[in-house]
C-alpha cells in the first residue's frame, strides 16, 4: 500500500494498524496525520510503547497517557481513583485520537488495560470508548518483554482482546525509504520472508571484511549487555586520567527494589573519565536531551565535580543525578533509585538501537538469542556500504513463526482494503470524521485557524517553565503527576520549586514538604555545614554545597530531595 492510501484510510476515522518493512515511512505517515488533524483543531495523543519510540515522535509513552504505569491488572478502585485525578480525566475526555507507536513492543495485557481504562472514562461499550486508535508497527521487531515462560502468543498484541475489539483496517507499506541499496533491501525482505538465499549469505559473510570510510569510530552493536559492558570497561580502561565513580543511591522496600533496579538503564556504580563516550538514559526535554542522547565527557564541575557532557551537537551541559521511583497513589515513593543518568556507550545493544537510522557500524550478531535480533540490527543501515558484521547465527537471520504467520495475513488483509479503496467515500467519511471530533471542516475556517496560532505564537512570550509547573501546583497535583504531564524528571520539577517559591510567594507549596524525618535529617546536615564555615562548602553569599549536603547524609537522600527540602529552610 502507498503511503498517500493509508493516509487517506487514517483521515477516514477507522481505527489502524500501519505496518511495514524498517523504513517504509510509518513514521512519515503518522507525522502526515498528525499535522492534518491539528491544522482542523481535532485533540491527538501520541505516544508509543516505549520511552525512545515515544521521543521519535515527540510524545510520551502509552503507560505514563494512559496512567497504567507499570500495573499488570486494574482493579474497580484503581480505576475510580484514576477518574479522581483531574489532569487524567481532562486528558482523556479530550482525547478523540490516540496514535501507539511501536506497538510490536506492548505486551497484549498493557493493550486491554489501557482498552480498560478507555471505556471506563468514555464509552463502555465501545472499544477503547469511541477513540479512534491508530497503531503503529512491525512485529518482526523485537518483541515486548515478558515472563520467561510466556509464548509468543502470551505477548504479541494482535492476540489481545482489545485488538479484536477495534477491528483495524489493516495498512501495510511497501515502498522503502530508507535502504539505499537494492542488496540490503533484498537481504532484509527475504529474512521477513522466512527463506535467506545462499546469494544474502555470502554478502553478509564478504560484509565481515568491510573498511569502513568514516573519520569517527562507528557505534558497535551486540545482542547481549555483557559484551556490550565488557567494550565499554576496556575503552574507559584505554583513557588516560583518573576515574571518577558516581554510585547509586537507593532506598526503600528490597524487593521493589530489584524490580526498579531492572528498568533503569543507568548503573548502580558509573564509572567515568575525561573523553568517555556516554549515552543519556532519561528523558529531559527541558534541559536538552533524551533518551538515547550521544555525547563525550569534557570535564567536571568546580563546585560539584559532576561530569560536563559535550553533545554531537557542539552543546555543553552538566549532568546532575536523577531519581527513578516506584509511588503509590498518593505519590509516596515506595522505593528509589537515584543516579546520573549516563551510561558507557562505545557500544549499544541491539535492542538500544532500535528505532535510529545508522550511517554505519560494526555489528556482531554471532551471539543472538531473540529471533528479530539480526533484522532489527540491519535495518538500522542505509546501505551494505555502512556494514561490517562480525558475525551471525542462525538466530540472528530468523523471524518469531507467529509474527511470520500474522505478517502474511497482514498483507492480506491490506491487499483486501486496497481493493475496496473508494476516494470519494472516504473523503465524505473524514468530513464526517472531523465533524464527530468538533473538528474544522470548512477551508476558511482551518485557514484563519492556522493563521490565529500563528499569530498567537508571535505576539505571546514564551511561558516561563516555572509558570507552567506553578499552574500545575495550583492544580494540586503531586509531583509525579506533574513530572509526567510535562514530560520531566521528577528531579527537575523538584528543582522549579524554590524559583516558584522566590517569583510567586503567594503560592501556597507547603504540601510539597518532604516527610518529617527526611526533612529533619536534611536540616542537621545544613546546620552542621554551616557550624563548619568551610569555604569549599559554604559560598560567600552563605549558601550551602549540595555535594557537601550529598556526602554529609551518607548519599543516602537525593540531590533532588535536598534541594525541595532546602526550599523549606
Amino acid at each position: 500500500m502507498k503511503q498517500a492510501t493509508a493516509l487517506t484510510l487514517l483521515k477516514s476515522g477507522k481505527n489502524v494498524f500501519l505496518t511495514g518493512s524498517a523504513g517504509a515511512g510509518k513514521t512519515y505517515v503518522i507525522n502526515q496525520y498528525i499535522q492534518y488533524l491539528r491544522e482542523r483543531n481535532v485533540p491527538v495523543a501520541v505516544t508509543a510503547s516505549t520511552g525512545i519510540a515515544a521521543t521519535h515522535m515527540n510524545g510520551m509513552t502509552i503507560h505514563a497517557w494512559s496512567g497504567i504505569g507499570i500495573k499488570d491488572k486494574l482493579s474497580s478502585a484503581d480505576l475510580r481513583n484514576m477518574k479522581e485525578k483531574k489532569y487524567l480525566k481532562d486528558k482523556m475526555e479530550q482525547a478523540k485520537v490516540l496514535i501507539i507507536d511501536e506497538i510490536s513492543m506492548l505486551h497484549k495485557n498493557q493493550l486491554d488495560l489501557v482498552n480498560t481504562v478507555l471505556k471506563f472514562f468514555k464509552d463502555p461499550f465501545l472499544p477503547f470508548g469511541g477513540v479512534q486508535v491508530i497503531f503503529s508497527g512491525d512485529f518482526f521487531q523485537l518483541p515486548p518483554v515478558g515472563n520467561p515462560n510466556e509464548k509468543p502468543r502470551d505477548k504479541f498484541a494482535f492476540m489481545s482482546k482489545a485488538w479484536l475489539e477495534a477491528k483495524l483496517a489493516i495498512c501495510y507499506l511497501t515502498e522503502q525509504h530508507r535502504q539505499e541499496d537494492n542488496e540490503l533491501n533484498t537481504i532484509l525482505n527475504e529474512i521477513r520472508n522466512g527463506q535467506v538465499s545462499d546469494a544474502s549469505i555470502a554478502l553478509l559473510e564478504n560484509a565481515s571484511k568491510t573498511v569502513l570510510d568514516t573519520t569517527e569510530e562507528p557505534p558497535k552493536l551486540y545482542s547481549h549487555n555483557r559484551d556490550v559492558n565488557m567494550l565499554n570497561i576496556t575503552r574507559l580502561r584505554e583513557l588516560d586520567g583518573r576515574s571518577k565513580i558516581f554510585q547509586a543511591t537507593t532506598k526503600g522496600n528490597p524487593k521493589l527494589l530489584e524490580t526498579l533496579k531492572k528498568s533503569v538503564r543507568a548503573d548502580e556504580n558509573l564509572e567515568l573519565k575525561i573523553g568517555a563516550k556516554v549515552m543519556f538514559v532519561k528523558n529531559n526535554y527541558e534541559v536538552g536531551y533524551i533518551n538515547g542522547t550521544l555525547g563525550e565527557v569534557i570535564d567536571y564541575s568546580e563546585e560539584e565535580k559532576l561530569p560536563v557532557v559535550q553533545l554531537s551537537d557542539g552543546k555543553k551541559m552538566t549532568v546532575v543525578q536523577d531519581i527513578w521511583a516506584i509511588e503509590d497513589d498518593k505519590g509516596k515513593a515506595l522505593a528509589s533509585f537515584s543516579q546520573l543518568p549516563l551510561r558507557l556507550a562505545w557500544a549499544i545493544t541491539v535492542h538500544k538501537s532500535q528505532g535510529m537510522t545508522l550511517e554505519s557500524a560494526e555489528i556482531d550478531l554471532s551471539k543472538s538469542f531473540e529471533k528479530g535480533q539480526g533484522y532489527v540490527a540491519l535495518s538500522r543501515l542505509k546501505s551494505l556500504k555502512g556494514l561490517k558484521l562480525m558475525g551471525f547465527n542462525t538466530t540472528a537471520l530468523a523471524v518469531d513463526s507467529l509474527a511470520f504467520k500474522a505478517d502474511k495475513r497482514f498483507q492480506e488483509l491490506s491487499t483486501e482494503e486496497e481493493q475496496g479503496f473508494n476516494q470519494l467515500a472516504l473523503d465524505k467519511k473524514a468530513i464526517a470524521f472531523l465533524k464527530h471530533c468538533d473538528g474544522l471542516t470548512d477551508p476558511n475556517d482551518i485557514k484563519r485557524f492556522k493563521n490565529k496560532k500563528k499569530e498567537k505564537k508571535s505576539k505571546l512570550p514564551k511561558q516561563s517553565t516555572y509558570t507552567i509547573t506553578k499552574d500545575y501546583i495550583l492544580q494540586n497535583m503531586t509531583i509525579e503527576e506533574i513530572a509526567e504531564e510535562r514530560g520531566l524528571s521528577e528531579g527537575t520539577v523538584m528543582g522549579h520549586f524554590e524559583k516558584i517559591k522566590s517569583l510567586y510567594p503567594e503560592v501556597d507549596i507547603s504540601k510539597y514538604k518532604p516527610e518529617a524525618a527526611l526533612f529533619r535529617k536534611v536540616q542537621i546536615a545544613h546546620k552542621q555545614i554551616l557550624v563548619k564555615k568551610d569555604p569549599e562548602q559554604v559560598r560567600e553569599d552563605g549558601s550551602v554545597s549540595l555535594k557537601a549536603m550529598f556526602e554529609a547524609m551518607n548519599q543516602e537522600v537525593s540531590y533532588a530531595e535536598i534541594k525541595l527540602a532546602m526550599v523549606f529552610i
